[in-house]
Order: structure tokens, then C-alpha cells, then sequence
């Protein structure tokens, strides 16, 4: 059973333009008038035609179909401010964060990047990110939903707009988990324990003759992946941030030791495979797609609509992927450590950068428009309706009235529950802490974890480097001791 769902109605993208424009017309902005859409004018009040400028955007292929519309962006973009050009430059996933580091190091990076909002700390320290806080009007910052909108702050800044909201959840095989006799319905209503998922993942593995042809569950933890996995468990370990409300780093809890073993014990169980180190994301809905695991992850919304994509293809008998199953997809929680349940949530966006040489406020204008446009209104709808995650701005949310979602209902109530428990931003981490957080991430915890899927290192030797590591990073009376 699927539910068509079309959003609510709000001020559609080109009416809240002109809106924008009448307001900043009669308005001094938040930089001497600076911010106004409306044509400058010279003493006497006459006309004059507003200077020349180009804003670049680094942007990967953010749904199935976003990167086919550059031309349509741009070409509209230019229509909406003609004294404007915006100038896009494609990237991949697996490419992109090598692109801009490239461009960051030497100093000129493009106007706007797609990235995580989780790295805007580590750019905040290089000096490299551009605060939009004076050239974002109100009415741009009032179309945003505040919570995933806190996402793009670090202490006083604003650094760019954010795109979507998505929660990280697992996806699970509506057939398989029912011949495996676990309530779905109940687990997307109330959650489950990690006692009770290690036990259900049990159920869902088919094996014989010492080979496995099923696997209970199965995590992409290789390439761009490679610190997804703990990241969401973690979470609802009573972790929901790498710092607690007391700025210490919270890695360091015998709690994080505790996932750490959980982490060896699905492998040694035999419920996920002994070469999860070297899964990927496209192996592991690969995995999904051809049966080989009842339960996968992480889960993102749009995953259903793959499946069902996919699933026409094999009645068709064209294009499906080799050796799959028909699957109808179940949006599935984390389960908890003894924790609170917390969703963790993905909140990606336009990123706004500078260069070494202090940008003009007419270009910071400029770039907070670039931001806005790509953020809100037509191109944010149908975005995220590809994707399958709410709207989070208002216009947005208007023009999407006219495009009919089909969704899942369970699927769609469980993606609610989980949004409303979606771990919140902390923008009072102080940018220096997090760049050191995420420096600790690539250099000990992704390495080590990695060492730990082979077998190659035991999870409390894991948890000894770690803690050592961040002891040395933060000082003793900067971690968390329990």
C-alpha cells in the first residue's frame, strides 16, 4: 500500500522572490543597503546598473537527477539576478571532499560547496569559511526550519544554507523479517535494543554446509563510508556528539568501549560477514537488492524508492540488477546501548567559502543568494522529493504541492518518529575542538576501526589507543572519565 502525500501549501519560490526584492527596496539590510535585490542608485537617485559578479559552486549529484539541471540552475539563476552569474562545477561523492581540500590548500576555493554540515568546524579553523550572518536577510533566514538551519552555525556564524535533514536508519527486507517471525510494525513503532537486534539479526541468516547465503545484517563501512557505522550506533549509546554538554570529549566513556564489542560480536555471531571491512556502499545495496542480507545499512529514505525502481525492472526483465530479489523495502531504527534512542541526522548544504584575500560585503551578498537559490524553493523540492525527505523550508515546501510523493505509510510514520528524536546541532562547539574531533576521527578511530572489522585489533586494545590519543589531544581534564 502506498500514500501520496503532497506537501502543504506555502508563498510559492517566485512570489517569495518578489517578496525578497519589494522588502530589501525599502530596507537598509543588514549592510548598509547592501543586501538589496533592487537596483543601486547614484546620488541624484538615478538608476545604475549593478557591478558584475560570479559566484562558483562545487556540487556533487545530490539526487538522481540534480546534476542533469545545472544548465536549467545557472540559466535561472541568471534570470532571477542578471547582473549575477552562478557557474557550477560537477564532482562526485567519492571525489569531492579531494577537490575542495585541493582548492581550500591553495587558497581559492569555490563560492559554495556541497559538503556535510559536520566539516564546517574543520574549515572554520582553517579561516576558510565565508559568514553569511549579515548577508543573509530575514526573510532567507525565515524560510528555513531552525532546527536543521542550526546545522550550518558554528558559535556567532552562519556558514551557508542547508539542504536537507536525513535521518540515518536501517532498511530491512519486509519478506525476510517476517519469515524471521520479528514484528516490524512494533520495532518502527517502539525501537529495539541491541539485545534484541543482535538476537533478530540471528534469525534472518541462511546458511548451509558452512557457507552463508543470507546474512542478518549488513554495514557499508569502506570508502566514503568508512565512519558511518559507529557514528549512528553511537548515538544512541548516550553519545549523541563527540563532546558532551561540558565541552569534554565523550569517546573516552566506557560506553564507547561497550559498541566497540558489539560492533566484534555481529561479526563473530556470524550474523554479519567476516569481510565487512571491505563493503562499500554500492556492495552493500548490492547485498540488499540480491537477498543476500535481511537487514541493511545505513538506510537513507530514498532507498525505498530504489527498491521499488529496481523491482520494476525486474517485472520488466531489464536493467535489474544481477541476481536480485524483489524487495519491499521497511524503514528500521538503530537499536539502543542502554541510551535514549536518537536518530542520527545527516544535515548536507551549501557551504559557503572564501580565499585568502578578504571578500568583498557586495560579493558576500552575492554568494548569500547563490546559497539561498540553491537551498530553497524549486530546486530544494525537487531535490528532496527524489530524495524522500521532508521539506525543510517553506518555500520549499510550496513547490512541492504540485509533485505527488508515493510512499510506504509504515515507511513514512516510522521517518517522523525518527526525525522527531534526530540528535541536535551544537554549533557551541568551538571550532578549534571539533577540527581536533574530526582530526582524531581520520587519523585514530577510522584505522583502528577498520582493524578492528578484519579482526586485527580487539576492541578494548581500540578503545586504549583512542582514549590515549584524545587524553593527549584534550588534556585529562578534557575527556570524559567514567
Amino acid at each position: 500500500m502506498v500514500l501520496t502525500n503532497k506537501f502543504r501549501v506555502f508563498a510559492s519560490v517566485l512570489a517569495l522572490t518578489v517578496s525578497l526584492t519589494a522588502i530589501s527596496a525599502c530596507s537598509s539590510g543588514n549592510n548598509g543597503g547592501s543586501n538589496s535585490n533592487a537596483p543601486a542608485t547614484n546620488d541624484s537617485g538615478a538608476a545604475t546598473e549593478e557591478a558584475k559578479d560570479t559566484i562558483t559552486a562545487l556540487l556533487p549529484p545530490v539526487s538522481a537527477n540534480y546534476q542533469s539541471n545545472f544548465d536549467q540552475m545557472e540559466a535561472d539563476f541568471n534570470a532571477l539576478y542578471p547582473n549575477l552569474t552562478l557557474q557550477i562545477e560537477p564532482a562526485s561523492w567519492e571525489d569531492i571532499t579531494q577537490k575542495l581540500d585541493t582548492q581550500v590548500n591553495a587558497g581559492s576555493p569555490p563560492d559554495i560547496a556541497f559538503i556535510g554540515s559536520d566539516g564546517i568546524s574543520k574549515y572554520v579553523e582553517q579561516g576558510m569559511l565565508m559568514d553569511i550572518t549579515m548577508a543573509a536577510i530575514p526573510e532567507m533566514i525565515g524560510d528555513f526550519d531552525p532546527v536543521p538551519l542550526n546545522y550550518m552555525k558554528n558559535g556567532s556564524g552562519l556558514y551557508g544554507f542547508p539542504a536537507y535533514m536525513s535521518i540515518h536508519a536501517l532498511g530491512g527486507n519486509k519478506q525476510f523479517l517476517e519469515e524471521a517471525g520479528i514484528d516490524w510494525k512494533s520495532v518502527q513503532k517502539n525501537g529495539w535494543t541491541y539485545e534484541e537486534f543482535r538476537e533478530a539479526i540471528k534469525k534472518g541468516v541462511v546458511s548451509s554446509g558452512g557457507t552463508t547465503s543470507r546474512y542478518g545484517f549488513v554495514f557499508a563501512t569502506s570508502g566514503v563510508t568508512a565512519k558511518d557505522y559507529l557514528n549512528i550506533l553511537i548515538k544512541n549509546a548516550g553519545m549523541p556528539a563527540a563532546f558532551d554538554k561540558d565541552l569534554k570529549y565523550a569517546y573516552t566513556s566506557q560506553n564507547y568501549l561497550g559498541v566497540l564489542k558489539a560492533v566484534r560480536e555481529l561479526i563473530d555471531d556470524g550474523s554479519m560477514p567476516k569481510e565487512l571491512s571491505s563493503v562499500d556502499a554500492g556492495k552493500r545495496w548490492n547485498m540488499f537488492l540480491t537477498g543476500q542480507t535481511m537487514i541493511t545499512g545505513k538506510g537513507l529514505a530514498t532507498f525505498e524508492n530504489s527498491a521499488k525502481t529496481n523491482n520494476k525492472k525486474i517485472e520488466a526483465g531489464d536493467g535489474a540488477v544481477e541476481g536480485s530479489v524483489p524487495v519491499n523495502y521497511v524503514v528500521l531504527p538503530v537499536p539502543t546501548f542502554g541510551a535514549d534512542p536518537v536518530a542520527s541526522a545527516a544535515v548536507d548544504g551549501y557551504v559557503t567559502f572564501r580565499g585568502k584575500k578578504e571578500p568583498t560585503e557586495e560579493h558576500k551578498v552575492n554568494v548569500a543568494k547563490a546559497a539561498y537559490y540553491l537551498a530553497s524553493g524549486k530546486i530544494a523540492a525537487t531535490t528532496n522529493t527524489e530524495l524522500l525527505v521532508e521539506q525543510i523550508t517553506d518555500s520549499g515546501r510550496t513547490a512541492a504541492e504540485s509533485l505527488d510523493v508515493e510512499r510506504d505509510p509504515d515507511n513514512a510514520a516510522a521517518s517522523q518518529r525518527l526525525q522527531s528524536i534526530a540528535s541536535p546541532a551544537r554549533p557551541d562547539i568551538p571550532a578549534e575542538l571539533g577540527a581536533e574531533a574530526i582530526k582524531l576521527e581520520d587519523e585514530v578511530i577510522i584505522p583502528k576501526f577498520q582493524a578492528l572489522l578484519a579482526d586485527e585489533i580487539t576492541p578494548e586494545d581500540m578503545f586504549k589507543v583512542l582514549k590515549e590519543a584524545a587524553v593527549k589531544a584534550f588534556g585529562e581534564d578534557g575527556v570524559v572519565t567514567d
